[in-house]
């Protein structure tokens, strides 16, 4: 069963009200909880409660606080994405799963190749922001990350000096994440953006930009992998090398 959000505020005398239309709608109607079922709740401050449904009225569910703690599905650093939207259902699914595996955040990015024009990717950002919010139900992550609004290269890039940025090549990168990670290990609390491409590559301007600003090009090896497989690899990889590490 997913979790669902509150606010710390409901919490009371060691009992929780559940007000919300849509949390509401969710358990009492699509999941058909009864009372004395369990249920999962995590509040703004990152505490997870688990409780017993106490009773269901047309409008609220009570629930009992049988324990409560800090959540620790999290990464301990932190993870974003940098990523050239894709077309159709391509890019809600690394969405869904850059949030399942710990992102903190995706930013949509503009590149000289992107296949999406920015009007469409403005109008796409609520629907990831709330693909993020269901997939944070389901996969019990102690915060809801962040879709943030579209951006460039050079923007991400001007992040260098509060983020350590690596972008993931189809071409000219020169050595593999576990190289690269044996000389530059990734710290406890570092905040790490991972770069990647459209389906048809970085520009050569984009590539200079990289080689001008110092940037990391790594390879995930000889196989062509197709953007989405490649974006869900890149992440894995890197969570991989920092708990290899620490």
């Amino acid at each position: 069963m997913p979790q669902f959000l509150i606010n710390s505020k409901d919490v009371k005398d060691n009992q929780i009200v559940i007000s919300d239309k849509e949390n509401y709608i969710h358990i009492a109607r699509s999941l058909r909880v009864k009372i004395g079922e369990k249920l999962l709740l995590i509040d703004e401050n990152q505490i997870r409660y688990e409780t017993v449904v106490k009773e269901i009225s047309n409008k609220e569910i009570t629930v009992d606080v049988e324990s409560s703690y800090k959540s620790n599905r999290k990464l301990d650093f932190g993870l974003y994405l940098a990523q050239v939207p894709l077309r159709s259902d391509a890019q809600s699914i690394i969405i869904e799963k850059a949030t399942e595996l710990g992102a903190d955040g995706v930013y949509p990015v503009i590149s000289d190749n992107c296949t999406v024009c920015k009007s469409v990717v403005e109008k796409k950002i609520p629907k990831w922001q709330r693909i993020m919010y269901e997939a944070f139900k389901q996969c019990e992550r102690a915060y809801i990350p962040t879709c943030f609004d579209v951006t460039d290269l050079n923007s991400i890039i001007a992040k260098k000096d509060n983020y350590r940025i690596i972008a993931f090549c189809e071409k000219y990168a020169n050595q593999s994440l576990y190289t690269y990670c044996e000389n530059n290990p990734i710290k406890q609390n570092e905040k790490i953006i991972v770069i990647v491409g459209p389906e048809g590559g970085f520009s050569e301007r984009e590539f200079e930009l990289f080689r001008q600003n110092s940037i990391p090009m790594i390879t995930l090896g000889n196989l062509i992998l197709k953007a989405e497989t490649a974006t869900i690899t890149a992440l894995g990889d890197i969570i991989y090398e920092f708990y290899r590490k620490n």
